[in-house]
């Protein structure tokens, strides 16, 4: 991809056009049948990616926000409900809360991994929380609200912790939702069940998005629920289809929620070179710590704990003075990202939550200093030798060299 000279943060023309004329094809049969909501493409999607997933049932909807929505909806979260997770995300997780009827409630990170802390969500719900083995229901107990669900979200590609989250679920009967929004493919290894599992196979049920540029990204939006519960895929499929059992018998209020088949074929097409392209981010991965390492720097790297395979549909590292760091390389022409520079519970749209600046210090910590490098499948070697080039020769100009610790 000639961009005359720049190393842009994603890449997403050269997929594309190695692969335009499968997705032309997806186009002209969308033409030739009229199929353009449901029937074959969306269908045949929803069935491979549920095997990509290893999970029974797959129901597509049109973006990743409805199907956290949806798949919480349908796992039994009610209006008036509190719903937890992690307030280093996308805002995205934290809507389909609320959208669903429910107020979000945060625990903070494992400052490694950048994912839900199991202790942390344990300390809260012990502190915080009354649980009563009769009703089998967890109540806050300042707000009186039961708590009724628990959102961990798969950040940049990697799993959260899974099977002490699941633990901690199923003593205080909680709802377990993955936000696996970016991360399409990773595992996960339970020492529980001593064998690797898929993001979106290991709790209740996952949500995951297609936007553009995930590692499986759609030409527009879209998104799908996944999960071993029929009870709940049928649901999903309800809500999205403005609640109809069949063609004009209406259950229960539903949504516009459908994916388009244009995007679920396309979808299909791209799914076939999925686990290539994670493959790939994963190599890029390991030469980008393996240069970082060699020059002995002061960034702190991306951790991978045994228990986990990401597929790094970000690579993000840790540096002081971020916004020098990022100004500078934006001058040798490489694209950076934050993801995510003001936590949620900071944010102007929570401040009825009632948290405060000092609430969650990992999280905060983290927002201040991360960095997203150039990632994507078709990133060249030499791009990624003038990225760390780059990255080396800022980060130890005078005055402005890191303190942080390379973490191997």
């Amino acid at each position: 991809m000639n961009q005359n000279g720049r190393i842009p943060f994603v890449d997403l023309v050269t997929p594309h056009r190695e692969l335009q004329e499968e997705l032309l094809n997806v186009f002209k049969n969308a033409l030739a049948t009229a199929g353009f909501i449901g029937g074959p493409m969306v269908e045949g999607f929803e069935r491979d990616f549920a095997v990509f997933c290893d999970t029974k049932h797959c129901a597509a909807v049109n973006s990743g926000t409805d199907a956290l929505r949806f798949a919480l909806t349908a796992a039994g979260v009610s209006p008036g409900d509190m719903v937890l997770t992690v307030p280093h995300t996308f805002i995205a997780t934290t809507e389909a809360i609320s959208q669903a009827g429910a107020s979000p409630q945060f625990v903070d990170i494992d400052a490694r991994t950048y994912t839900m802390d199991p202790e942390k969500l344990r300390q809260y719900l012990e502190t915080q929380c009354t649980f009563s083995p009769t009703t089998k229901r967890c109540v806050h107990r300042a707000l009186g609200k039961p708590v009724t669900a628990v959102i961990p979200v798969h950040l940049y590609g990697q799993v959260a912790d899974m099977d002490p989250i699941l633990e901690i679920a199923e003593r205080y009967n909680l709802a377990v939702i993955e936000d696996a929004c970016q991360a399409h493919g990773a595992e996960y290894f339970s020492k529980k069940e001593n064998r690797w599992r898929k993001a979106g196979s290991i709790g209740h049920a996952a949500a995951f998005s297609f936007y553009p540029g995930k590692n499986l990204g759609a030409c527009g939006e879209g998104g799908a629920v996944t999960t071993n519960d029929e009870a709940i895929a049928r649901r999903v499929k309800m809500l999205r289809d403005h609640g109809q059992s069949r063609k004009y018998y209406h259950d229960i209020e539903g949504y516009n929620g459908r994916l388009d088949s244009i995007q679920a074929g396309i979808l299909l097409v791209k799914l076939g070179h999925l686990a290539e392209w994670n493959q790939c981010r994963r190599e890029h991965a390991r030469k980008y710590n393996e240069l970082l390492a060699a020059a002995q720097t002061n960034i702190l790297l991306p951790y991978e704990p045994t228990w986990s395979k990401p597929i790094y549909h970000l690579y993000v590292v840790r540096v002081e003075n971020r916004e020098v760091v990022q100004a500078d390389l934006a001058k040798e022409k490489i694209d950076t990202g934050i993801h995510y520079p003001v936590p949620l519970h900071l944010q102007k749209a929570y401040s009825n939550l009632g948290y405060q600046q000092g609430d969650f210090p990992l999280t905060e910590e983290a927002a201040n200093r991360i960095l997203s490098l150039p990632m994507y499948p078709g990133l060249s070697e030499a791009q990624q030798l003038r990225v760390v080039d780059a990255i080396i020769r800022s980060t130890q100009s005078t005055g402005r060299q890191s303190e942080v610790t390379v973490q191997r």
